[in-house]
């Protein structure tokens, strides 16, 4: 069964991701932004949140390192651990590590590529670390949620990538739910990196929103709820 999966983010007036490079406001300050995120995050109570690698590579912040012992592994779903809250990352060609197996208190579940090898299987599961192998060298998506609903029994994903992972998911027809907090900032850079949404071919056609609602919060925050729906 495919989790919910709702994609979460906090943006700038003019779809940017990182508050370092925001404007200043008198409605409030980037600390308090990025509180009020975090706060609805965990008002959400999701079953667990979703990044692309780049972004779980920044937190789990180390480096590769071989098993203790020999491991026999498995190749396509390894369940580590029975938590009830999860951290997952799409990692399709292996390189992301890890010191433990949990991130901020939740287990961490890694979605690779078929081609990722055995020594790399064996760290991860060393390490307490649950992954899922896909049939091909690409992440079959749909696949990969309905394997996070039957194996963990995850029904509910945030996801919080970047716009990368965010564009794929949407891409793919899975993300049911997109909420943007915008902030009353500007970012103004033109690098195509740190957007809400991005993808090399666009979303036109393969997505449809439809506006449930919108929220002013405090701070001068504004928190747009839209329904998706799969072109």
């Amino acid at each position: 069964m495919k989790p919910h999966v709702t994609c979460l983010m906090l943006s700038s007036v003019d779809g940017r991701l990182h508050p370092s490079r925001y404007t200043e406001s008198p409605d409030g300050s980037r600390q308090q932004w990025s509180k009020a995120y975090e706060t609805l995050h965990d008002s959400m109570a999701a079953d667990a949140w979703m990044v692309g690698r780049v972004t779980m590579a920044e937190m789990s912040a180390t480096g590769p390192h071989a098993p203790p012992k020999p491991w026999t592994v498995d190749r396509a779903v390894h369940v580590a651990s029975d938590a009830k809250r999860f951290a997952i990352a799409l990692d399709r060609s292996g390189k992301l590590h890890f010191e433990g197996g949990a991130i901020g208190g939740d287990h961490v579940i890694v979605l690779l590529g078929a081609g990722v090898s055995d020594s790399h299987l064996a760290e991860l599961a060393a390490d307490g670390v649950s992954y899922v192998v896909a049939d091909t060298d690409e992440i079959d998506i749909v696949a990969a949620l309905e394997t996070l609903g039957d194996a963990f029994g995850i029904r509910t994903i945030l996801l919080e990538g970047g716009g990368g992972i965010n564009g794929a998911l949407l891409a793919a027809g899975v993300v049911d739910e997109l909420g943007v907090l915008i902030t009353p900032a500007l970012d103004g850079g033109t690098d195509v990196q740190g957007i809400v949404i991005a993808g090399p071919d666009g979303l036109a056609g393969k997505a449809t929103l439809t506006l449930n609602g919108a929220d002013v919060l405090d701070h001068g925050i504004v928190h747009l709820r839209y329904g998706v729906q799969a072109a």
